[in-house]
């Protein structure tokens, strides 16, 4: 549900910490005047699970109601690997969103982002066929699921999947529940796959080219990170918004855009260096250029 004061101010968050409790990801978030946010639901670096208490799964959603912030994102651990060559690894890949869409349920998070896995030297195809068949199997086991899984798009560092418009299309086609699938688009990882948004017909450009290949429809989250490297590059560096190789009109564009304005765009920024809480000052740059 969209509330009123949304349909005026811009749909922004960022990436904020659970350290403190998963109830203060929504605090902070509240802090910095958002409306939305990405968090984790447990630590993204092990395989470790997290089970929700009961109490756990009130005080986040009592502070989802204090903050009234619905446009909520989870972002999996960066150890799931769908692509995965190695039996043990894909099963455990697979356990892991599981649980991570259990989670997500249990806390009325409506996405869940997912980087869609690297082929591991063994071609596109497969992997994709990988990706697509590890979806699946985790939507039969999750059929009454509710948060949508939005694939990321990735920046084409090594063997990873997901830096083309094309290879989220194919694997988006083999999944059975289109219902339940989605995409998230990161500024950053498209510039370094060769996405151009540095001048308006270069924008205008990469947008029509997504929607031609996925379709508008289908996007449910922007990443909004410039990047330190240059277009092409296929390196995947976040850096402050106006601050890199991607530079401020680009953000203006999707700021200004209003295809977009029914769609939350989060930052994944340095959060704090210099002295200067980089959040507030990306947060303010991105609602000036939204004005």
């Amino acid at each position: 549900m969209i509330r009123k004061h949304e349909k005026q101010l811009p749909l922004l968050g960022a990436h904020f910490s659970i350290a403190k409790g998963l109830e203060n990801a929504l605090k902070e978030a509240a802090s910095y005047g958002c409306n939305s946010l990405q968090m984790f639901t447990k630590n993204a670096t092990t395989w470790k699970e997290k089970v929700l208490s009961e109490e756990m799964i009130a005080r986040f959603l009592k502070a989802k109601t204090e903050t009234g912030i619905e446009r909520i994102a989870a972002h999996t651990s960066y150890l799931i690997n769908p692509a995965a060559v190695e039996k043990k690894k894909l099963e455990m890949s697979r356990n892991a969103l599981k649980q991570e869409l259990i989670r997500c349920t249990q806390l009325f998070i409506p996405y869940v982002v997912l980087h869609p896995g690297a082929h591991m030297g063994k071609g596109e195809a497969a992997g994709v066929a990988r990706i697509a068949d590890s979806i699946n199997r985790v939507f039969e086991d999750l059929p009454n699921s509710s948060p949508r899984l939005l694939l990321e798009t990735t920046a084409g560092q090594g063997t990873g999947l997901g830096h083309s418009f094309e290879q989220l299309g194919h694997i988006m086609d083999k999944i059975m529940r289109k219902d339940r699938i989605g995409i998230c688009l990161d500024t950053c990882h498209i510039f370094a796959a060769g996405y151009d948004i540095r001048t308006g017909p270069a924008y205008e450009r990469t947008i029509r080219r997504f929607d031609a290949v996925i379709g508008l429809d289908h996007l449910y989250m922007i990443h909004l990170n410039d990047s330190k490297r240059d277009l092409g590059a296929r390196v995947d560096r976040h850096t402050h918004i106006g601050r890199g190789a991607i530079g401020e009109d680009g953000f203006g564009f999707i700021m200004k855009d209003s295809r977009f304005d029914h769609i939350p765009k989060i930052i994944e920024t340095e959060k704090e260096a210099d002295g200067r809480d980089w959040n507030r000052v990306n947060l303010a740059c991105l609602r000036r250029l939204a004005a």
